[in-house]
């Protein structure tokens, strides 16, 4: 954890002294799309460097989350570098085919070895601290340690959007209006059924969590905050494969006040409460279950309304953003392992569990990641609308396919009254096979010509929802790869790449850029994760 932090807060220098690189392509972020870039990219004879702000690839992959989350997903859409990435963990788990569901640390190692086979350099420890520009033009970049990196193509595969943010490209944050887009699904979206708890203290002052009174936000009005955020730690049952749980380093009781008076309701209602109310187990392999924030719970991990300001934060605000969650969960977790106001059982429950000894050795066994759902999201040539996932699917310049659901987590919480709630932000809508444009992944020519975005791409944040899976992120960064490299050979900008070569070649790579006859489009009757 302290690791983790000081490499967020002063962006820990590389080890040497700052230097120069030329390389062909540059790649920004060691998350799953950005690997996928580099990778395809080496295959294809460029040079590469990736680039990766923090001490280890793979993003939330490698963090905490193992689900490719195909069970939410039509899984005849995910081919290419992803399938392949996904057949490499069949190989190690002995099946024959592709594996979805993952060990974190065996993640990292097929990534590793992936990037080593394809020749490809990986900086580690430094992000992006300013954008060299010759009119629409990147010339160079240079990283917090010093180092100035000078190529002919970039690649930003960040979830936030931090290369393509300091080069001058056009974004937006929060959700749209349902008027910008005419988007069903936009805005602000409160749930129907409220929350019964104790909103505010004994002054009248909202509770730590409730971000604001209901009768100040409006249904369908634009909100500048994306989904909230929290941390995907790996847990074990069995003692044999525990390490305890640490404290946080700021505890504050008062933060679970509306958890506290929650369970005290119950009691009084004589209503039984378990801890599977408030945290998602889900189980993995070798003994390992993986913790999430739960939809339906009163409170859970993920931090309504800390998630606010990430997405434009400098390092250092973010430094303490990410602090301010980790104190948030491993709070919550002493909260229902030691607070009188939790029920007896539940705190036996939690504290008969513990961090797997096996899983992020180097951080005190906590993920290296905040799980960042969402944060930028580019305005490029074409922006990706609800109606682009749902009902115009076709697109003439497809480079992949995502068929994931619209899935939006909440946003925060919001006073009705003082004994009650309503949350606000989630959206959960069926699936659907859909092409997804090159053009997504291109700024605006004349903001920027040799700069790709698959990660915080062009997308509406309704749309975004079905893009923000490792899988999909994948799918587009295999893209971005290929088309840096044909933008590098002809020296051509990448918003005047080729279509049809393009597609040509991710079709031989078997990339999934087509509708296949007789595939389902609908993610009708999918089947649940398996048991391990």
């Amino acid at each position: 954890m302290k690791s983790l932090f000081l490499t967020l807060l002063l962006c820990a220098v590389h080890a040497g002294a700052a230097d120069s690189i030329t390389s062909d392509i540059v790649v920004y972020s060691g998350v799953p799309c950005g690997i996928a870039a580099s990778i395809m990219a080496a295959r294809e004879g460029a040079k590469v460097v990736l680039i990766e702000p923090t001490k280890h690839v793979g993003g939330l992959s490698t963090s905490g989350i193992n689900t490719a989350e195909s069970e939410h997903m039509l899984k005849w859409t995910i081919g290419g570098f992803a399938d392949e990435f996904y057949r490499r963990l069949g190989a190690v788990y002995q099946i024959d085919g592709p594996e979805y569901f993952f060990e974190s640390s065996v993640a990292e190692k097929i990534y590793l070895d992936m990037l080593r086979e394809a020749g490809v350099q990986v900086r580690f420890g430094a992000s992006v601290d300013a954008v060299a520009k010759d009119g629409a033009r990147i010339t160079s970049i240079t990283l917090t340690d010093g180092t100035r990196l000078t190529a002919k193509v970039f690649i930003d595969a960040g979830y936030e959007g931090d290369l393509m943010a300091s080069a001058g490209v056009k974004y937006a944050v929060g959700r749209e209006s349902k008027a910008e887009f005419g988007e069903e699904a936009a805005g602000v979206r409160f749930d129907k059924t409220p929350r019964q708890a104790r909103t505010v203290d004994e002054a009248g002052r909202l509770l730590p969590g409730i971000s604001a009174w209901a009768k100040e936000l409006h249904e369908g009005d634009a909100h500048r905050a994306p989904m909230n955020y929290n941390f995907r730690l790996t847990v074990a049952k069995d003692p044999k494969l525990q390490v305890p749980i640490p404290a946080p380093r700021h505890y504050d009781a008062k933060r679970y006040a509306l958890l506290a008076g929650w369970f005290r309701d119950q009691a009084q209602q004589k209503k039984p409460v378990k801890l599977a109310d408030i945290l998602d187990l889900y189980k993995r392999r070798n003994g390992k279950f993986e913790l999430n924030n739960k939809q339906s719970a009163i409170y859970s991990l993920g931090h309504f309304g800390g998630q606010f300001d990430w997405p434009d934060a400098s390092y250092a605000q973010r430094a303490l953003i990410y602090q301010d969650h980790m104190d948030y969960t491993l709070g919550l977790l002493h909260f229902l392992a030691a607070d009188e106001a939790v029920p007896g059982n539940v705190r036996d429950e939690m504290k008969s569990l513990g961090l797997h000894k096996e899983e992020f050795a180097d951080n005190s066994n906590l993920p290296y990641q905040l799980y960042v759902r969402e944060a930028r999201r580019m305005r490029g040539e074409y922006v990706v609308t609800q109606q682009d996932v749902q009902d115009n699917r076709r697109k003439p310049d497809s480079i992949g396919m995502s068929s994931h659901f619209i899935d939006c987590h909440h946003v925060q919480r919001v006073a009705l009254n003082e004994n009650e709630f309503v949350n606000e932000g989630r959206i959960w809508r069926m699936g659907h096979a859909y092409q997804i444009p090159y053009r997504a992944l291109t700024p605006k020519a004349a903001e920027c010509t040799n700069l790709l975005v698959p990660g915080a791409a062009s997308y509406s944040h309704v749309a975004f929802c079905t893009l923000r899976l490792e899988s999909v992120w994948m799918i587009t960064g295999h893209a971005a790869g290929v088309a840096a490299v044909m933008a590098l050979k002809d020296y051509a900008e990448v918003q005047k790449v080729p279509l049809a070569p393009l597609q040509d070649k991710l079709r031989s790579q078997k990339q999934v850029v087509d509708f296949v006859p007789g595939m389902p489009e609908m993610c009708e009757h999918l089947n649940g994760p398996p048991e391990f």
